[in-house]
């Protein structure tokens, strides 16, 4: 299938049943799916061949969503881009991964004003929701253009998606995952959750439709369900509309979720119509974990995947969470569930032996879930996908009973709040302040974020900087996800004899006697 078709799927169930909901506005889907063709239509007529990269720059809202069904359904390429990141780290990845649609919020604009001259690739920018000079209004774009599917035929390797992994600091990796990889993600989870023949799902997207919560929601419309959008996840707001939206399903990381549980008058909110409350994108506490549970009920579900296998890998269903008839061990809860049914998971040495029960090495995946590569970067691709494999750079085991547990992180990625943080880009950062000697960055155990961005510092003798001059300058840089939210100065970083940093030794000492599930 193609990824558009999971929508279609759901506008032949249900044509005049509700699509979307954001505060007071309603799509059903046949509405929804007007809207898409017209923007498909408006890019073809624009002379776009298929395969054209598309970005949409906004925060949650119903009709960026619709933006990105479109350049699916003109067989174009989604290019996600996080409103909360910066503009430069933005503008990075739009020029890496030749961008040449922008949609915008009017919000953006004054920041994309000043970015249009470093992107003269990009062809049109169309304002969502406004009128703004050098863009097109939406409405004014749309004009004309028949809500008629253009139906284009598509091959099952064509790129859909090129989404950062990150590097601020030189040309970011683009994930090239494809209609094949699409559709093998969206069948995983149809399977892992399942609805009688006559249930309609109700998603709440609560996480950043341009990161986790948009492609989740292709499940739901597949089922001729609603998908329920909020602006932010604050725990109140998104408290509301479960219960108002008789939500059945969503998804939220871990810091959010920790939020949740301790939000005043908790303990009187009715989650029964909920059945699947998924977490990932980051550790999480099996303490917080089991009061998650006792608070919200027996519909915890865990998930595993990556950018470059979506989202999709493992899974630990709600029932799995428990072991005759009471909660299970913390030996389960702490692992990411059994491997997917569509791809192969195996633990594998530095010399691409599979390792047996219990053996620790590289977790490696292999199937149609992969993507196709990374966007014009062979070398990178060669690295990754080895012999079919791909090398997930997460180090784990798989026990007895088939479960995957996480263990360490073979490069050095931070994940804070689900979102990915790179070491090296912060550290650059750092390094150009003129007091600093040397730092490293990692990753320190924190209850709200899961993992806190910690900035481990060494300073030129003599030299005295405050903690929040350093996080300001990775603020304006990288924007607020990125910044360390703690700064440490030591005499002396920990060295090897050649002289490279120590990160292991600088986390041991940082997670000395922390739990950490993940």
């Amino acid at each position: 299938m193609a990824v558009i078709d999971f929508f279609d799927r759901g506008w032949r169930i249900h044509p005049d049943g509700i699509a979307y909901v954001q505060d007071e506005r309603v799509l059903t889907f046949q509405e929804a799916r007007d809207l898409s063709c017209r923007i498909a239509n408006a890019l073809l007529a624009d002379g776009l061949p298929p395969g054209t990269k598309g970005a949409v720059w906004a925060g949650n809202d119903v009709t960026a969503w619709l933006c990105t069904l479109g350049i699916w359904r003109a067989n174009m390429t989604w290019i996600p881009v996080n409103a909360r990141s910066s503009a430069a780290e933005n503008l990075r990845i739009l020029d890496a991964f030749d961008c040449e649609i922008v949609f915008f919020q009017a919000e953006f604009a004054p920041l994309l004003t000043d970015l249009r001259e470093d992107l003269p690739n990009v062809r049109r920018w169309i304002c969502l929701d406004g009128d703004v000079d050098g863009a097109t209004a939406l409405d004014v774009w749309l004009d004309g253009r028949p809500a008629t599917d253009p139906a284009l035929a598509v091959d099952l390797d064509d790129v859909v998606a090129v989404s950062p992994t990150g590097g601020t600091t030189g040309t970011p990796k683009g994930v090239m995952n494809t209609h094949r990889s699409m559709q093998t993600f969206v069948a995983h989870f149809l399977m892992a959750f399942p609805y009688g023949a006559e249930e309609r799902p109700v998603n709440l997207a609560a996480a950043p439709m341009t990161h986790t919560a948009g492609v989740l929601s292709l499940p739901t419309t597949a089922r001729g369900g609603t998908v329920v959008v909020v602006s932010s996840p604050q725990p109140d707001l998104l408290l509301a509309e479960l219960v108002k939206q008789q939500v059945t399903e969503l998804f939220l990381p871990p810091t959010v979720i920790y939020r949740l549980i301790e939000a005043p008058g908790i303990d009187q909110v009715d989650f029964s119509s909920l059945k699947y409350f998924l977490y990932g994108a980051a550790p999480m506490s099996v303490q917080k974990l089991k009061k998650a549970i006792e608070v919200v009920g027996p519909v915890l579900a865990g998930g595993y995947g990556q950018t470059e296998a979506p989202a999709s890998i493992a899974f630990l269903p709600p029932a799995e969470h428990f072991q005759e008839g009471a909660v299970a061990s913390d030996e389960r809860l702490s692992s990411v569930g059994r491997p997917s049914p569509l791809g192969r998971v195996e633990i594998l040495d530095d010399t691409s032996r599979v390792l047996g029960p219990g053996e620790t090495g590289e977790i490696c995946v292999r199937g149609d879930l992969v993507m196709k590569g990374y966007y014009k970067d062979p070398e990178q691709t060669a690295a990754a996908i080895v012999d079919g494999w791909l090398h997930t750079g997460d180090i784990g085991h798989l026990d007895t009973d088939g479960y995957l547990h996480i263990t360490d992180r073979k490069k050095d990625m931070i994940i804070t709040g689900g979102f990915n943080v790179y070491p090296s880009e912060v550290e650059q950062v750092i390094w150009s302040h003129p007091s600093v000697q040397d730092c490293a960055v990692i990753g320190a155990p924190d209850e709200q974020w899961g993992e806190v961005v910690t900035a481990v510092v060494e300073l030129n003798p003599g030299e005295s900087v405050p903690p929040e001059e350093l996080i300001a300058l990775c603020k304006g840089r990288l924007g607020s996800v990125k910044a360390p939210k703690r700064v440490d100065f030591v005499a002396a970083l920990p060295r090897s004899a050649a002289g490279k940093v120590l990160k292991k030794d600088l986390r041991a000492t940082y997670w000395a006697g922390a739990e950490r599930a993940v």
